[in-house]
Parts: structure tokens; sequence; C-alpha cells
């Protein structure tokens, strides 16, 4: 049964829920700073002494949902992966490094269930391993990366 599932007929599909959860993310956490005003935004990168912190907030907040929306349809995957790692480089050492490496920090227990701290940086790195492992691995099917590719191989042969 394990075999039928690892096989190589399945291998081409790892992409796509990755491409999926990561897109959504970064969709939701650019919604998110959209919604609340990049310069609400703004005030926390000014906080953590990023250069810059409206230029910047607007940029991230717009990388977040267009990047995002870009990973969902597979499109331009391997570029827009890029400034997408630098931005959780950037989040990582400026905001969540301090935190420590977990993901959920347990600060306290009350009657109503666990107090949780601000996030470590776990899952910047879970982020980051996942857009290069897209970078390495391809957008795969049900991409517009994946079609871009069947209609240049068709050009190609029909110019050949």
């Amino acid at each position: 049964m394990l075999e039928l599932l690892n096989g190589e007929r399945w291998q081409r599909w790892v992409p796509v829920p990755l491409r999926m959860i990561l897109g959504v993310g970064f969709m939701v956490h650019g919604w998110a700073k959209w919604s609340r005003g990049p310069a609400a935004f703004a005030e926390l990168l000014k906080q953590a002494h990023v250069p810059l912190p409206f230029a910047n907030a607007w940029l991230v907040t717009l990388l977040e949902i267009f990047g995002g929306l870009a990973l969902l349809m597979g499109a331009f995957v391997t570029i827009v992966s890029i400034p997408l790692i630098l931005s959780m480089l950037g989040a990582m050492f400026t905001v969540n490094i301090k935190y420590g490496f977990s993901a959920v920090n347990t600060i306290g227990l009350t009657s109503q269930g666990p107090l949780l701290g601000p996030p470590g940086y776990e899952i910047n790195l879970l982020y980051i391993a996942s857009l290069v492992a897209l970078i390495l691995g391809g957008a795969g099917p049900l991409s517009i990366d994946a079609l871009r590719s069947r209609r240049r191989q068709r050009h190609l042969r029909v110019a050949a």
C-alpha cells in the first residue's frame, strides 16, 4: 500500500499542497495587515527598528497578498519565492527570534486554558523551507508555471 502512495506517479503532486497552504497563509497575513491598515503595521516595524517602516509596511503587505496569490495559482513560483523568503528572514530576525524557537509559547495557565505568548521563529523556518522546496521542485501540476512550460515545449517542437 505504501508503495502505491509513494510511487513516482504521485511525486509530481508534492508541490501542490505546499503551494496551497503557503499561498493561503501569505494571503491571510497580508490581508490582516491590509485590513488594519499598513500604517498600523508600520508602527510595529518602527518599534523593531526597521528602516523606512511605512514603505516597508506597504511593500510587505502587497508582497504577502500578491505573492500568496501567485503561489496559490502556481505563477512564477521561483521568482516570487525569493522576496517571500527575504520577508520571512526579516520577520524572523526583527520580531520572532527574541521569543525563541517554538511557534507556541505557553507562558501560563488560566481556568480557560493555556496563556500563549508571542510566537518564535519556527513558523518562519517552516515557510522558508517550504519556499525552498518549491524553488527546487517546481510548482507542480495544476499551476500556471506548468501550463507555461507545456506551451513552451510545444512551441519548441513546432519550431524544430
